[in-house]
């Protein structure tokens, strides 16, 4: 019987913290995982690649600042389709991603008030996890960029982001 219950657990509940295979999530209670910019700044440059059916691209600062700072853009058939900016700032020990959208018009997406938020939840030398993000570094002039996107019947796709350092 202890068996049968274990297998439903995993049935019903890996999935739902799983989420995806490159995304982790903080369970409940948990507090975000220690770290310094330093420890990300691997992130910092010029990166390009396909993905979302055109051609993207990000630009990472370095650290200055308790923060570095990005944009992110897409272009399709030579026409920019959306953007972000945002960043990933120093709070107390830990590190916050965070970022906002625009159109081509630069008319945000979300509220004036309002940023996509996530926290970090853990670290390694070659991959930063964050709730819904997770950059990892191939090498020095490759990254994947992890992002769990949630689809119009409520479910969750991960989408992978190959980016080539210029």
């Amino acid at each position: 019987m202890r068996n049968y219950v274990y297998f439903i657990y995993i049935l019903i509940f890996l999935p739902i913290n799983s989420m995806g295979q490159n995304i982790k999530k903080l369970k409940e209670g948990e507090l975000p995982a220690k770290a310094t910019l330093q420890e990300v700044a691997w992130i910092a440059g010029y990166w390009k690649g396909e993905a979302l059916g055109g051609h993207i691209e990000e630009i990472w600062s370095n650290p200055l600042g308790d923060s570095m700072m990005f944009a992110f853009k897409l272009v399709k058939n030579d026409k920019v389709s959306f953007y972000e900016l945002g960043a990933i700032t120093q709070t107390e020990e830990s590190l916050l991603f965070q970022l906002k959208h625009f159109d081509s018009n630069f008319r945000g997406w979300e509220s004036k008030d309002e940023s996509i938020k996530s926290a970090l939840v853990s670290i390694t030398p070659n991959a930063v996890y964050f709730e819904n993000f997770t950059f990892e570094k191939v090498n020095h002039n490759e990254m994947n960029v992890y992002v769990l996107f949630k689809q119009k019947d409520g479910s969750h796709k991960e989408i992978a982001f190959n980016y080539k350092k210029e």
